[in-house]
């Protein structure tokens, strides 16, 4: 039985202010935009290749505090060509962190969300 994560909550303040960032800095696709009520708003952006989704929202119930969310690792195909593309977009990202296990970007959103994108290591070298 396959057990798939698909959607992770991360906490912001400014709804706008996050989707922009998400979609126009880190090119997320924006998939819903919904506001239900006064008091409930869901917005769904996806990675581009990703099968998981995040979430952020009003009313969308979360216990984190905006900037909480420190816990997301995403892998990239190539760490230096992400860190220059964000750079260009002007995200202030950390330099590649090179590790035995990988080599690490950090960035983090408006509202200070932590991001570690991981581009992992070169298994054929084995």
């Amino acid at each position: 039985m396959d057990w798939k994560i698909e959607l992770i909550f991360v906490p912001v303040t400014d709804v706008d202010r996050a989707k922009a960032f998400y979609v126009e800095k880190l090119g997320f696709n924006a998939d819903h935009d919904q506001q239900v009520s006064d008091d409930l708003r869901f917005v769904q952006l996806t990675p581009p290749g990703s099968a998981c989704s995040i979430a952020i929202g009003t009313g969308l119930g979360m216990t984190m505090a905006p900037g909480a969310q420190d816990t997301i690792q995403v892998v990239i195909p190539d760490a230096d060509a992400v860190l220059a593309e964000l750079r260009a977009k002007g995200v202030e990202a950390e330099g590649v962190d090179e590790q035995a296990w990988g080599r690490f970007i950090t960035l983090h959103d408006p509202d200070g969300n932590r991001w570690t994108l991981q581009q992992l290591p070169d298994s054929s070298a084995a």
